[in-house]
């Protein structure tokens, strides 16, 4: 036999072994029925976000409206009788006490007029003296003294009417105020009724504007008002008055300020922002880039609530400016999200990173 058959008789044998050993071992594939179970897969890691914690504070909100300022009181002196212009007392601008004399009219016979009457009366009273003596002998009739009295009478309240017509000559000021303007020179001749002066005044102002229909509840009388001017400058008032029925053209409720002005500052006539300081809330202060609309078109915030999850809550704002908004109905502490918001979905699990440690 020669050496190449002895070499493929000890390979085959060396197979036959081989082959038996692996099949006593019993590791021999089964074919099943059923596919086995899918392998679980790993669980994807929840998405991370930034987030900052934020709380609520006192908040006191104000009422913003536009407004309009005017003395706090204003009268145009006129004439109560006619005359002519004889002497002016005041100046446009001068300052007058109440009870000064501002100007005075021409006579034209009225003390004389006053003379007359005064001597009537005198008169008049002498006869009823002596008509009551002798009626008290009955020497008299009881209707002569009786047309005595009602002559005396008349005459009194003719007087009367004389030295008012003398006083009227010399229209006087019915306040402390300030002559804001003369109607009447020198020489003039005036009726009764015409202009002769303006009187304001300007050491109290008043304010007035128009408190919008949804926010009429929250004014009350005595609430403070802040004030500012066009050119910057700030008064402090207090509301006197707030109408009980809405203007019907504007649907909207008048309201009255009343302010302080020792300083007696030139803003009367011109127009201001108010602002109505409403009662202290708890609210929270954000920046208006993490404000968003829901489903509703109603502002909201992005938070991170108490299982980690993203939580969206409608909020009222209260005032927004440049820098950030106060707004009420948050809880009293959440985790805002800073970054991150425009990537996860409202109740999704997520992974909160503090923005000061993520800085560091």
């Amino acid at each position: 036999m020669t050496k190449a058959k002895l070499g493929s008789i000890g390979l085959s044998f060396l197979v036959l072994t081989l082959l038996v050993v692996w099949m006593a071992t019993g590791d021999v594939k089964e074919a099943r029925d059923e596919a086995p179970e899918d392998t679980p897969e790993e669980s994807v890691s929840a998405p991370s976000v930034q987030v900052d914690v934020l709380r609520t504070r006192l908040y006191e909100p104000g009422l913003m409206l536009q407004g309009q300022l005017e003395p706090w009181r204003t009268v145009s002196v006129g004439a109560r009788v006619a005359g002519t212009v004889e002497e002016l007392m005041v100046e446009q601008g001068a300052r007058v006490e109440k009870g000064d004399v501002l100007l005075r009219l021409s006579e034209d016979g009225r003390r004389t007029s006053v003379d007359q009457w005064q001597s009537r009366i005198r008169k008049l009273e002498a006869d009823l003296s002596a008509a009551q003596k002798l009626r008290s002998r009955n020497l008299t009739s009881e209707s002569e003294v009786l047309t005595l009295q009602s002559e005396l009478s008349a005459a009194r309240a003719e007087l009367a009417q004389a030295r008012l017509a003398v006083d009227n000559l010399e229209p006087r000021a019915p306040f402390d105020g300030t002559v804001n303007r003369r109607d009447v020179d020198l020489g003039d001749l005036v009726q009764v009724g015409s202009p002769l002066l303006e009187l304001v005044r300007v050491d109290r102002l008043k304010a007035t504007g128009q408190i919008p229909q949804q926010s009429v509840g929250a004014v009350e009388e005595g609430q403070a008002v802040t004030i500012r001017t066009l050119d910057g400058d700030s008064l402090q008032g207090v509301v006197n008055f707030v109408a009980s029925a809405a203007d019907p053209d504007t649907r909207s409720f008048p309201v009255e300020v009343s302010i302080d002005n020792p300083e007696r500052k030139r803003v009367a006539g011109g127009s201001a922002t108010l602002r109505i300081a409403l009662p202290e809330v708890e609210a929270m202060f954000i920046s208006p880039a993490y404000l968003s609309l829901g489903d509703d078109g109603r502002p909201g915030v992005r938070y991170v609530g108490d299982n980690n999850e993203v939580v969206f809550t409608t909020v009222k704002l209260l005032n927004v400016t440049t820098d950030g908004a106060w707004v009420t109905g948050l809880p009293d502490e959440i985790r805002l999200i800073t970054r991150g918001a425009g990537f996860v979905s409202i109740g999704q699990q997520v992974r909160p990173v503090d923005r000061d440690s993520d800085r560091g």
